[in-house]
């Protein structure tokens, strides 16, 4: 029994062009001589490169492995020799350069030694290592690594497995071609997705202008005796997103900012589950994808391309008519002018349109927004395009956010249908990379200040330390000062003194006066260094006084012999005058050494009765 339908909000109905490519079966497109493999192919970090320039590599070999939890690893698409690690152009909207493996093929398409599991046997863990490693993302367009989509419901009851088969961009039939010819392979990758996340019930969503997948898809189910829901969906876009779709098969809203898992339910595309299959059952990593070549063409047709592969090389194969003048990755609705034709194919490239004059006329200028409202009715996420557009265009960004401008999906239908002809969705991507880029400018100046801030604690934290050395350092000094005994400092003194009295005796007139006194019992010990200190100035100024004396009495005699009676008379008389006066010098010191012993002496006696 068909499960009930459900509508959503908006869409449009537009014209689908899409017979013309589907009417060959995929086709294998040649080797290149040359492989771009941009190592960044999916959301979230960038590969690190695990191969070097001048080294052999095999087909399916890692060449770019995982960053993280959120990133899948790139692979050789086929057997050669590493002859770059550059910057190349990459297939997207920026045109900006990205790190790209650059390999030249030997021809021999050499595959690396691969091993098959079965995932019933292996932990859920192991299983989504083993996707990540083969580096299997969302191959709608979204390429969302599906191990972390995985990861995401481990632990949550999901009731819903939604595969996505709907195909609802204009012009691309890569799912329609992929579900007609490899339906059996789909049908054992999405038995694993449902081990994986435990869902109760499986359905299969396909639009109902795919008369002939749909008929493959029942026609695989049947013959493995699974009980999935292939249901044809009405055919209105954008049926392909996934909250969309959800809604179509299971009536579920999956609500602004909110995931699809709250509720239970997990969408995956039909290509994904098919190179998950692959990935376990054949041990063949995604190194290569069905990409359809349309529009101004004589040879439309859908081709299972190697990743890596130069556009230029690629719709050679369709024959570009002369009036081509450029080419659109994606669709029409979503999709975007590519910025070279020397970009390689990689795992969003889902389609690749010639376009001309004719098949997309140039849009008519821009016209002021008349508020008309008819963007509001077409958007399927029921937001308010013309006020984000406003907003956008006056970079008020802030203001975007409020209104919700990251639910918009960019599907274009507010574009498809404004009457003024207004770019809508390119002033939303404007507005979300703003936001973006400044989200990124204030966390790397959050990180800036963060390791400022982490800098000035360290050194902060280094001068404590070094303080608390210091005055741990003072401390036990001091300590080891208090601790000695209160004699040790005069007795060093008087160690001083005592070591001074020979030399100071031997140039003294009275040794008497620098002999130092016998300390008393009860004489303060702080009084004694001062007395000491005392004595031994006055000793050196006697010392010195008798050097003095003892080095004129050694001088020559001076020469006397020419002098008169009368100068003899005064030189005896200025001779006889300074000998006095020395000796009125030396006199007072004596003295005042003698009755300071005498006084010490009489100290000593009284203290002795």
């Amino acid at each position: 029994m068909l499960p009930r339908l459900f509508s959503f909000k908006g869409g449009v109905k537009p014209q689908t062009h899409k017979t013309p490519s589907v009417q060959e079966p995929i086709g294998l497109a040649p080797l290149p001589a040359r492989l771009y493999v941009p190592l960044h192919q999916s959301i979230g970090g960038v590969p690190n490169p695990r191969v070097e320039v001048g080294e052999r590599v095999l087909k399916g070999q890692v060449i770019g492995g995982a960053d993280g939890w959120l990133s899948a690893a790139a692979h050789a698409s086929t057997s050669g020799t590493v002859i770059a690690i550059e910057d190349h152009l990459a297939a997207h909207p920026s045109g900006l350069p990205t790190l790209t493996v650059v390999i030249e093929a030997d021809g021999s398409d050499e595959w690396i030694a691969r091993t098959a599991v079965d995932h019933r046997s292996l932990p859920p863990e192991r299983v989504r290592e083993m996707l990540r490693d083969a580096g299997v993302v969302g191959l709608g367009g979204a390429v969302f690594p599906s191990h972390a989509k995985l990861a995401a419901a481990a632990g949550v009851p999901v009731e819903e497995l939604v595969i996505n088969g709907a195909e609802c961009e204009p012009y691309m039939s890569c799912d329609d071609v992929l579900m007609r010819e490899r339906s059996d392979e789909i049908v054992r990758g999405i038995a694993i997705f449902r081990d994986l996340l435990g869902a109760r019930r499986v359905l299969i969503g396909i639009e109902d202008n795919k008369p002939a997948a749909v008929a493959a898809m029942q026609a695989a189910v049947q013959a493995q005796g699974e009980d999935y829901q292939v249901v044809a969906v009405p055919t209105r876009y954008p049926a392909g997103g996934a909250k969309q779709l959800i809604r179509v098969l299971t009536g579920k809203e999956v609500p602004a900012s909110k995931r699809s898992t709250e509720l239970g339910v997990q969408c995956f595309n039909v290509g994904t589950v098919y190179c998950a299959y692959r990935a376990l059952a054949f041990g063949e990593p995604v190194i290569s994808r069905i990409v359809t070549l349309t529009g101004n063409l004589e040879r439309p047709r859908n081709w299972e391309v190697r990743l890596g592969t130069p556009l230029h090389e690629l719709l050679a194969l369709g024959k570009p008519k002369d009036d081509t003048d450029r080419y659109l990755m994606g669709g029409p609705m979503m999709g975007f002018a590519l910025p070279g034709l020397d970009a390689p194919v990689v795992k969003a490239t889902n389609c690749v349109i010639a376009a001309s004059p004719a098949m997309f006329p140039p849009s008519p200028p821009e016209m002021p927004c008349i508020r008309c409202g008819a963007c509001a009715e077409a958007c399927p996420h029921e937001l308010q395009p013309f006020e984000l557009y406003w907003f956008a265009r006056a970079r008020n960004f802030g203001k975007t956010q409020e209104y919700h401008i990251f639910d918009c999906i960019e599907c274009g239908c507010c574009s498809y249908v404004c009457p003024s002809h207004i770019p809508l969705v390119q002033y939303f991507r404007f507005a979300k990379s703003e936001i973006w880029s400044r989200e990124r400018e204030k966390k790397a100046a959050e990180a800036a200040k963060a390791r400022f801030e982490l800098r000035n604690a360290r050194e902060e934290r280094e001068q404590a330390e070094k303080a608390a050395r210091l005055a741990k350092a003072a401390a036990a000094r001091a300590a080891e000062k208090k601790s000695r005994p209160s004699a040790a400092e005069p007795a060093t003194v008087e160690a001083v003194v005592a070591a001074a009295l020979p030399a100071l005796a031997a140039d003294c007139v009275d040794a008497a006066l620098l002999t130092p006194p016998a300390k008393s019992a009860d004489q303060p010990s702080s009084a004694q260094p001062a007395l000491d200190a005392e004595a031994v100035k006055k000793a050196t100024i006697v010392a010195a006084m008798e050097r003095a004396r003892s080095q004129r009495a050694a001088a020559p005699p001076r020469n006397t012999e020419q002098l008169s009676p009368e100068q003899k008379r005064q030189l005896a008389a200025v001779d006889a005058r300074r000998a006095a006066l020395q000796a009125e010098e030396v006199a007072p010191v004596a003295a005042s050494g003698a009755s300071g012993e005498t006084a010490k002496s009489g100290e000593q006696q009284g203290t002795a009765e």
